[in-house]
C-alpha cells in the first residue's frame, strides 16, 4: 500500500508540474501576442498619420492648380476682352498695344469663331489642327471642357481648353495620387487594406488579400464588413476626385498568433495524451514480461532441486543402501529450496547485508552447480579456496548471481566448454570475472542485454542477467558490466565494495 500511495503522491505532484508549465507557456504567449498587437496598431497609427500627410500634401497641390485653372481663365477673358477692342476699335496706337498683347500668349489654346462657328483666329494649336475651318467634331468637343467667352458687339466666341503645361502637371499629379494609392494598399504596417468610394461600397483597390479570393464578390465584402467592424475608416478627400476611405484589419501574422495559444496547449494535451497511452502500454507489456518471467525463474529455481528430489527418490525404491548418500544430497536440495524461497523474498525489498566469505559462497555455490550441469562443462577457480576475503554481502542473493552468469556460459557453450572464475583483491574493491568459452555477445548487444524481457534464446524470458544486475546495482551498490565479448567467449564483471 505504501508504494501505491507514493505513486498517487507522484502523479498528483507531476499533474501540479505540468499545469503549472503549461500555465506559464500560455501565460508567456499571451504577453508576446499582446505585446505585438501594441506594437502592430502603433505601426497603423503611425502609417494611418503618413497618409493624412500624403493627403494633405495632394490637398495642397489639388489647390494650386484651382488657382492655376482660375489664372488661365482670368487670361483668357483678357484675351477676350483685346480681341473685343481690336475688333472694334482702328486706332493705329491701341491696335499695336493689344496686337502685343495677344503675342505673349503662346501657351493657352485658343480658337476665335464667328456667329457661324467658322474659326477667324487660333493660337497655340497643333499643325493638323490649325488647317481645320470650322469648330466642329473632336475639335469642338477638346475644346468644350469650359464655357467659351462671348465677345460683344462683334458676335464672336473666344473658346480655350488647358494649357500644354497644365496638362503636364495634372498628369504629375494624376501619378501622383496613383503611387500614392499603391503605396497605401502595400502599406509599410503589412495589414490588409481596402480602399473605397465615397459610398464605401465600391471597391477602388486592396492590399495585403488574396487576389484570387477577391474577384469573389461575396468574399470581397465579407472582408471589407469584417474591417469596419475592426476599425474605423480613414477618410481621403482628394478634393475633384471625391473623397475615398481606408479600410484595414490586424495582419494575418497577429490573427495567427492569437490562435497560436490554444492551438499550443491543444497541441501539448494530445501529445500528453499520446505519450500516456505509449508509456501505459509499455509499462504494461514490461510488467507483464516481469511476471511471465518471474514466474518462469521460479519454476526453473526450483525445477533442479526438486528434481534431484524425485530422482533420488526413485534410486531409493530401486536400491535401499543408498540411503545415507540420498539423505545427504536430499538435505542439500532442501537446503535449496530455502535458499530460493529466501531469494524470492528478498526481491522487492532491502535486503541485510552482513559480513560474508566471498571465496567461500562462490565456492560453494559451484559446488552445487557442478552436480547438476552437463559433465562436458568444466569450471575452475582461480583462487585458493582457503583464503578469506570478507565484505558485506547477502549470501542468497549473490550465489543467484553466479548461478545465472553460469547458466548463461553453458547455454552460450551448447553444454560443453569451460567455465573459469578469476578474482583481484584490491583495497577498496574486489573485482570477480566469470568467463566462458562460448559463442560471444554481438557488440550492439552488450548493453541491452541487462534490459528486463531482452534475450536471444528462442525458450528465454530475459530476466536472469536483469535480476543480476539489480541484486548488484541497487542492493550491495556494485558494478556489473561485460568485460570482454569475442567469438572465443564472454567475460562478465562484478566489482564490489569492501
Amino acid at each position: 500500500m505504501k508504494y501505491f500511495s507514493k505513486k498517487t503522491r507522484w502523479k498528483i505532484i507531476l499533474a501540479i508540474i505540468g499545469i503549472l508549465i503549461i500555465a506559464a507557456s500560455l501565460l508567456y504567449t499571451n504577453m508576446l501576442v499582446n505585446e505585438f498587437a501594441k506594437t502592430e496598431r502603433k505601426n497603423v497609427k503611425l502609417w494611418a498619420k503618413a497618409v493624412h500627410r500624403r493627403i494633405r500634401l495632394v490637398k495642397y497641390t489639388d489647390s494650386i492648380f484651382k488657382q492655376l485653372r482660375i489664372a488661365e481663365r482670368q487670361k483668357v477673358e483678357l484675351l477676350a476682352d483685346v480681341y473685343r477692342r481690336l475688333l472694334s476699335n482702328n486706332n493705329s496706337q491701341d491696335l499695336n498695344f493689344y496686337l502685343k498683347i495677344l503675342d505673349q500668349n503662346n501657351n493657352i489654346p485658343v480658337i476665335l469663331t464667328d456667329s457661324s462657328g467658322k474659326i477667324t483666329g487660333s493660337r497655340n494649336l497643333y499643325p493638323d489642327e490649325d488647317t481645320i475651318e470650322y469648330l466642329t467634331g473632336k475639335l469642338k468637343e477638346s475644346f468644350s471642357s469650359y464655357q467659351p467667352i462671348n465677345i460683344p458687339f462683334v458676335n464672336n466666341k473666344l473658346y480655350y481648353k488647358n494649357s500644354l503645361f497644365y496638362n503636364q502637371l495634372q498628369n504629375v499629379l494624376n501619378d501622383y495620387v496613383s503611387t500614392f494609392m499603391s503605396e497605401v494598399t502595400s502599406n509599410a504596417a503589412s495589414v490588409p487594406v481596402i480602399i473605397t468610394d465615397s459610398t464605401q461600397q465600391h471597391i477602388l483597390q486592396y492590399g495585403n488579400l488574396n487576389a484570387m479570393k477577391m474577384s469573389n464578390y461575396s468574399y470581397a465584402k465579407h472582408i471589407l464588413d469584417e474591417m469596419k467592424s475592426q476599425h474605423p475608416p480613414i477618410e481621403i478627400d482628394f478634393s475633384d476626385m471625391g473623397k475615398a476611405y481606408i479600410f484595414y484589419k490586424s495582419s494575418n501574422l497577429l490573427t495567427k498568433m492569437k490562435w497560436f495559444p490554444t492551438i499550443q496547449i491543444l497541441a501539448i494535451f494530445f501529445f500528453i495524451f499520446i505519450a500516456y497511452l505509449v508509456f501505459s502500454s509499455s509499462k504494461k507489456s514490461e510488467q507483464n514480461l516481469v511476471w511471465v518471467g518471474m514466474a518462469k525463474e521460479t519454476a526453473h529455481q526450483i525445477g533442479t532441486p526438486l528434481s534431484s528430489i524425485l530422482a533420488w527418490v526413485e534410486l531409493l525404491k530401486m536400491d535401499s543402501n543408498k540411503l545415507p548418500e540420498a539423505t545427504d544430497e536430499i538435505t542439500k536440495d532442501v537446503k535449496r529450496l530455502e535458499i530460493i524461497t529466501e531469494r524470492f523474498s528478498k526481491i522487492g525489498s532491502t535486503p541485510d547485508l552482513e559480513e560474508e566469505n566471498l571465496i567461500k559462497i562462490i565456492y560453494d555455490s559451484i559446488e552445487y552447480l557442478k552436480g547438476r550441469t552437463p559433465r562436458k562443462v568444466s569450471y575452475e577457480i582461480l583462487w585458493p579456496r582457503e583464503n578469506e576475503i570478507i565484505l558485506p554481502l547477502n549470501a542468497a542473493l549473490f550465489s543467484w548471481v553466479l548461478e545465472n552468469l553460469c547458466k548463461n556460459a553453458i547455454d552460450a557453450m551448447n553444454g560443453k566448454g569451460k567455465i573459469t572464475i578469476s578474482l583481484h583483491d584490491e583495497e577498496k574493491q574486489v573485482s570477480i570475472d566469470v568467463s566462458d568459452t562460448g559463442k560471444g555477445i554481438p557488440a550492439s548487444e552488450q548493453k541491452t542485454i541487462f534490459q528486463p524481457g531482452f534475450t536471444t534464446k528462442k525458450r528465454g524470458w530475459g530476466l536472469g542477467l536483469s535480476l543480476a544486475k539489480r541484486i548488484i546495482h541497487e542492493y550491495h551498490k556494485g558494478k556489473i558490466y561485460v568485460k570482454h565479448s569475442s567469438s572465443q567467449g564472454t567475460t562478465f564483471r562484478i566489482i564490489l565494495k569492501k
